[in-house]
């Protein structure tokens, strides 16, 4: 890891300096930390809901919890799942900031959660759960909850880290960027090959018109029988005899992807929890605050009092559905609609492009433009591409060329936000501690975790209901023409809106380049005053 720090392009890269504060072989630590840590988040994030969909078949016709039907049941779940979860970060934030170890406040919980985080994760796929049970369905709701509080206590400090790492930030916003990169690429990576290999165990339970034809003629001799037997017509004997043969092909594609995501969420935990110890291991702290750690109430006052970090949360609650079809409602549209589950790896894929170039604009953008103004005209663009996508439709060749064309020009809101929005809050930081002298990294960085985790509320939310709202039946995978429509105008129409009602809030921001800089300065002077003063 030593020559890391002896490599010129990574100086460069980071914006560090040889010897003097953080090193390449830091930086690039927390990154391989968040690379892992977004295997994890993804697994659950956007496959756990079809787990309980297609899988444990809470989605077939017919099925309920108590008296909301069984699609329902899901949809509640992960929006109160999530919305309970975020709201525990600041709690999180909290203790973060009253945290104190010979390691430091943040990174102990790389060491300490990595199991638990393990854990929980297979327990949430485990192939035991029986389909359509409810005591299936408690039972993962209660793991589900646990999980989301045990990832809360690792991600929050995590994030908060950053900070403590360095405080210049161009370096921090460098750092940030390139780590935020990586996540993308661990989440891209989960995204891409867990439907591509789900797609293909279970293309053989999948029946075509053709296939049908097939069986019609292969079993005719059977039909006939059901005709003298139960006194059926033929149409409705051949009916029956088909549905009957398509439920039991049903009940074994269930079976398989139950075993599927467990196998898959097993690899990813084996592979992604070493990089947690890794980015403990080779990252330090070194701006952590060692006077009487806070109490929740006072921190609740700090966050209260940082009007721009505020600002920030506001405009990520209001953008929560923006990539909506990237969540759950987006596998969805690729398995019932365009009905070919990988095709789901290609829509995320669509989306890299986009998200490599806006790594790239990022530090121009922030510094010709200010990280304001840059959050501000890519999502009016990224509303702007989704209306056009919108209107244009998806019912002809064509017209799903304008949607990936689409796709890719999305990539770049979607990666200017999950870069700029953690250097943004990185700055609320310096400037609590130039307002208050107190720089609750922990509680600050918690409101970043809870914007991501109501963005993963709000996207499995809607893809839920919009799953629900279209008549598909997981059992049978029917869906009607209007039930397609009606799946793509949830899907893109709360895009829109989300992609313009976020970009309000950050018109009122005020934190720039140089006033960041400026705050730093000032703290500086401060720190420098009360120690002359103490000698």
């Amino acid at each position: 890891m030593s020559k890391l720090n002896d490599i010129k392009l990574l100086h460069k890269v980071y914006g560090t300096t040889p010897g003097k504060g953080i090193q390449p072989k830091e930086a690039v630590a927390y990154g391989i930390a968040g690379f892992g840590q977004n295997f994890i988040c993804t697994i659950i994030g956007s496959y756990l809901t079809i787990f309980l969909t297609d899988a444990l078949l809470f989605g077939a016709e017919g099925v309920t919890i108590g008296s909301v039907a069984g699609s329902m049941a899901v949809a509640y779940l992960m929006l109160g799942t999530r919305i309970f979860d975020a709201f525990n970060d600041p709690i999180m934030g909290s203790i973060v900031d009253r945290t104190r170890t010979k390691w430091g406040k943040c990174r102990p919980y790389l060491k300490w959660m990595a199991l638990p985080i393990a854990v929980m994760t297979i327990a949430c796929f485990l192939p035991a759960f029986q389909a359509k049970a409810t005591s299936s369905f408690i039972i993962v709701a209660i793991i589900y909850v646990v999980w989301s509080v045990v990832y809360t206590v690792a991600d929050v400090p995590y994030w908060g880290l950053s900070t403590c790492m360095t405080n210049d930030t161009v370096v921090r916003g460098n750092l940030l960027t390139i780590t935020r990169l990586l996540c993308t690429l661990g989440a891209g990576i989960v995204t891409v090959f867990v439907p591509i290999i789900t797609g293909a165990v279970t293309a053989k339970f999948r029946y075509t018109a053709t296939d049908i034809d097939k069986i019609m003629v292969d079993k005719a001799s059977e039909i006939q029988k059901l005709v003298a037997n139960q006194g059926l017509t033929t149409e409705d004997a051949a009916a029956t005899f088909i549905d009957t043969v398509i439920k039991g092909q049903e009940v074994a594609n269930a079976d398989t992807l139950k075993w599927t995501y467990f196998i898959c969420a097993l690899v990813l935990v084996v592979i992604a929890i070493p990089m947690f110890f890794y980015g403990f291991k080779h990252t330090k702290e070194r701006f952590t605050a060692n006077d009487n750690p806070p109490s929740l109430g006072h921190n609740l006052k700090l966050l209260f009092k940082n009007k721009e970090l505020l600002l920030i949360v506001l405009s990520g609650i209001l953008g929560g559905a923006r990539m909506v079809y990237t969540y759950t409602g987006g596998l969805y549209f690729a398995k019932y609609v365009l009905h070919n589950e990988g095709l789901y790896s290609l829509i995320t894929l669509l989306v890299v492009p986009g998200g490599l170039v806006a790594s790239i604009l990022v530090p121009w953008m922030s510094k010709k433009f200010t990280k304001k103004w840059a959050y501000i005209a890519v999502h009016i663009f990224g509303g702007v591409v989704m209306a056009v996508m919108y209107f244009v439709g998806y019912d002809a060749p064509w017209k799903l060329i304008i949607a990936a064309i689409a796709l890719v020009l999305l990539g770049i809101p979607q990666g200017v936000n999950n870069i700029i929005t953690y250097a943004m809050i990185g700055d609320t930081v310096d400037y609590l501690e130039w307002k208050t002298g107190e720089r609750g990294e922990g509680i600050c960085f918690a409101m970043q975790t809870l914007i991501n985790k109501i963005g993963m509320a709000v996207g499995a939310f809607i893809g839920v209901i919009s799953f629900a709202a279209a008549g598909i039946n997981s059992e049978t995978g029917y869906i009607s023409a209007e039930g397609a429509n009606t799946l793509w105008n949830m899907l893109v129409l709360s895009g829109v809106i989300s992609m313009f009602a976020c970009a309000v809030p950050m018109f009122f921001y005020k934190i720039t380049e140089k006033r960041q800089k400026e705050m730093v300065d000032e703290i500086a002077a401060r720190k420098n005053t009360t120690a002359e003063k103490a000698e």
